[in-house]
């Protein structure tokens, strides 16, 4: 099943056959495009009433408004859509198409169009749309079943391909935001002499964990440090790698004459420290913050 929907663009000898395949796994047929090419002039002649009722209808909710800046905006997402819908009865379905189809879903996650916008526009038309053929073929109830039926199988494989693509370009922008946090320099703090606070927050993958080692150790050397709090309470979850490298961190410290404290452990990450095989008993830790300034603070006076 992953290999039939997915929206992965394989090498050019195999896209017109996993394309091919999106289609049947649809169930469209060749007869399917040449009943939607019917509705071409029915979706043109109520493509823009269908349009104005629909956003007459979702202005009146306040969260849906948001997503307009003003009056020219609407009347150009207005524009794009009676295009939008007037391919969807005429176009040919091919590789073309849908790679289209998924430029217009990775322009709606750039543009903050929700899903929930961008389907409730699609189930409006479609429910407009097949009433109208429905009442124009009423004299014909089995051919207005069939051409219904015909677009709907194509309009979910449409959606199937905007929302994908949406999705990836969501997770891109996730992928992105967490690169640029974990890139974010992480302080350390003097809070009194002999004392630092390193909080983390963010992602801690293995690139900022070895970051964060050489930021603590220089910190423990410019500021004669005999004592340091490294506070993740801010991290939600760290890989059995991560977790041994903030291990080897503490080492390192205390090898350069600091003793150190860990606190704001997770369930997650001590879960990854047992993994490790650490035991509790080697390592100074805390449940919190507070706890850890205490301890601190018995450490030095110790």
């Amino acid at each position: 099943m992953t290999k039939v929907i997915s929206s992965s663009h394989p090498a050019s000898a195999s896209e017109a056959a996993t394309h091919a395949n999106t289609l049947s796994w649809f169930d469209i047929s060749p007869l399917d495009k040449e009943r939607i090419r019917e509705l071409a002039p029915v979706s043109d002649q109520v493509g823009d009433e269908i349009i104005n009722d629909f956003y007459t209808h979702i202005l009146n909710f306040e969260e849906a408004a948001k997503q307009f800046a003003d009056e020219a905006q609407i009347a150009r997402v207005k524009k794009g859509q009676k295009r939008y819908f007037k391919e969807l009865v005429s176009a040919e379905l091919d590789e073309a198409y849908a790679e289209d189809r998924r430029r217009i879903g990775d322009i709606h996650e750039r543009a903050g169009i929700t899903p929930t916008l961008y389907i409730g526009a699609y189930a409006f038309y479609l429910q407009r749309l097949g009433h109208v053929v429905l009442e124009s073929l009423e004299d014909d109830p089995a051919k207005a079943f069939h051409l219904v039926l015909s677009l709907m199988k194509i309009a979910h494989f449409d959606m199937a391909l905007a929302l994908e693509t949406y999705v990836g370009a969501r997770e891109k922008t996730i992928e992105t935001q967490q690169r640029q946090m974990s890139e974010l320099p992480t302080p350390v703090l003097k809070l009194r002499d002999g004392l630092l606070l390193i909080p983390v927050v963010g992602t801690l993958d293995s690139y900022r964990a070895r970051s964060l080692t050489v930021q603590l150790l220089e910190g423990i050397r410019e500021y004669r440090a005999r004592a340091v709090v490294l506070d993740i309470t801010g991290v939600e979850s760290v890989d059995s790698a991560v977790a041994n490298h903030l291990i080897q961190t503490m080492t390192a410290a205390r090898l350069m004459g600091a003793k150190s404290i860990l606190t704001g452990i997770s369930a997650d990450v001590a879960q990854a420290l047992v993994k490790i095989g650490v035991d509790g008993e080697n390592m100074n830790t805390a449940g919190d913050l507070q706890q850890g300034m205490e301890l601190a603070e018995k450490l030095l006076g110790a």
